[in-house]
């Protein structure tokens, strides 16, 4: 998919895999206990995820470890909180994003999603170039701390 010299539309990918549902190697499966995820598919410059979200699940603040990417909100709606650092000032942006809506964001993008609905949400997410680790952190008066920094391939 990818050609030299020409930047992926992740949020375009997103879109794709989110019209081709029925074409899912998986149906969404909701977990009370944690966040449901499967990879759906991996190419050499990016892969694609598709999440699921019960009332009151989210993530912890984090970074994607220097990939960019997007997500495109399949059903449900789900809450964006965007973090960014000025002058050692952490700002939090807030956005909601209902069914059909998406986001693109960049290699440095720090953000928490959670579903703040009463009803349950599907996403698609598109990193590129595929996750290799992310960072999560906490907001304190110092600005962003780092908590954990998690790989591939061993914490998820």
């Amino acid at each position: 998919m990818a050609v030299t010299g020409v930047r992926l539309d992740h949020l375009a990918i997103a879109q794709s895999f989110s019209a081709a549902a029925d074409e899912w190697a998986v149906a969404p499966r909701f977990n009370p206990v944690e966040r449901w995820y499967h990879r759906l598919a991996a190419a050499d410059d990016h892969e694609v995820w598709l999440l699921t979200w019960l009332p009151g699940q989210a993530t912890e603040i984090h970074d994607h470890g220097g990939s960019a990417g997007a997500f495109f909100v399949h059903s449900g709606t789900l809450a964006e909180d965007t973090v960014a650092v000025s002058g050692g000032i952490p700002r939090v942006v807030s956005r909601e994003l209902g069914e059909g809506a998406g986001r693109r964001f960049g290699s440095h993008h720090v953000h928490r999603i959670e579903n703040r609905s009463a009803r349950p949400a599907v996403s698609v997410h598109v990193y590129g170039p595929a996750l290799t680790r992310m960072t999560k952190y906490r907001l304190s008066p110092a600005g962003l701390e780092v908590l954990t920094v998690e790989r591939a391939g061993a914490e998820w």
